[in-house]
């Protein structure tokens, strides 16, 4: 496992999406076959669990925390293992962020308290609740399209003065305003929208918290490898190689289509809980042919190849 001061978590992690059984249950044993496809494989230096990717607003805590053991005990000490923890409920937060130590995380992913909006003077008292009642380090998941409210700079900055909180999945789209605090701050940013991992390399980030990683991992961490060692016309055109896949994982909810894209794959995924639905056979068809121009080698039986 390589991590550094500058990149405490590595600098690729694929947010997991949760496998599941035919009757709706959580796949355990295909969590831990997941887990180490992505590390052995796909070359992931960390993986979070319980993210939105992983369907926490539809898993109980008790399946939170088991998720956490099987893929702890599955990587050991080749991976970083990340517990998503964050919920509009502090208090609740805290519960989680407690289980997940018990169960043996590495760090916390905190997303900012949907729906609710709160001000930001209630964000940062809510991020710092959180990393007051662990030792862990946190990363803050800064998301407004799906939260409805970003982390300001300024709470950024503020917050950056937690010897907990370490870093951001930055998924706001605002390089001017991630540079202001990358200017201001020592925290690590991680993309945390998979198109955008180059440009936020090119103005300091460190890394990825990513979707597309459990198909194109490999190609993902070749990208970091290159623009890292000074390559960056290699590194522009692996990018470029992996918009297809991009656009594919993320026609539909991306747990629906990731999903969809292990199936093809031949890898443990499964069903989705409500209120997701599988992906269509319409959306499967058009998956299939975004990947196959991202350059991804499918599963022959499950696209139907060569019957």
């Amino acid at each position: 496992m390589t991590t550094t001061t500058a990149a405490p978590f590595g600098r690729l992690m694929t947010a997991m999406i949760t496998p599941m059984t035919p009757d709706g249950a959580v796949d355990y044993d295909g969590a831990a076959t997941l887990a180490a496809y992505l590390v052995h494989d796909m070359r992931n230096t960390g993986l979070v669990v319980n993210g939105t990717t992983g369907e926490a607003p539809t898993t109980t805590d008790e399946e939170k925390a088991r998720l956490v053991k099987v893929v702890r005990k599955t990587v050991g000490d080749r991976a970083t293992v990340i517990a998503g923890v964050g919920t509009n409920i502090t208090a609740h937060s805290i519960e989680l962020a407690r289980q997940a130590e018990k169960a043996g995380a590495h760090g916390l992913l905190v997303v900012t308290p949907y729906y609710s909006r709160p001000a930001q003077d209630a964000l940062a008292a809510h991020f710092t609740a959180i990393a007051d009642a662990t030792g862990l380090p946190n990363v803050i998941y800064d998301v407004p399209s799906r939260t409805g409210i970003e982390v300001a700079t300024e709470t950024l900055v503020k917050l950056a003065e937690h010897p907990r909180i370490v870093a951001v999945k930055d998924a706001k789209g605002d390089l001017r305003a991630t540079s202001a605090v990358l200017a201001r701050s020592d925290l690590a940013f991680y993309s945390g929208d998979d198109p955008m991992t180059l440009p936020l390399l090119a103005i300091g980030g460190v890394g990825i918290v990513s979707v597309t990683a459990h198909v194109v991992g490999d190609r993902i961490a070749e990208m970091i490898e290159a623009f890292l060692a000074g390559r960056n016309a290699e590194a522009a055109r692996l990018h470029r190689s992996m918009l297809p896949v991009n656009v594919g994982l993320f026609r539909n909810q991306a747990a629906v289509m990731t999903k969809a894209a292990l199936d093809l794959l031949g890898l443990p995924g499964g069903g989705v809980r409500g209120p997701l639905l599988p992906a269509s056979a319409a959306e499967r068809s058009k998956l299939t042919a975004d990947l196959i121009a991202g350059g991804v080698k499918l599963n022959n039986e499950s696209t139907g190849a060569g019957q």
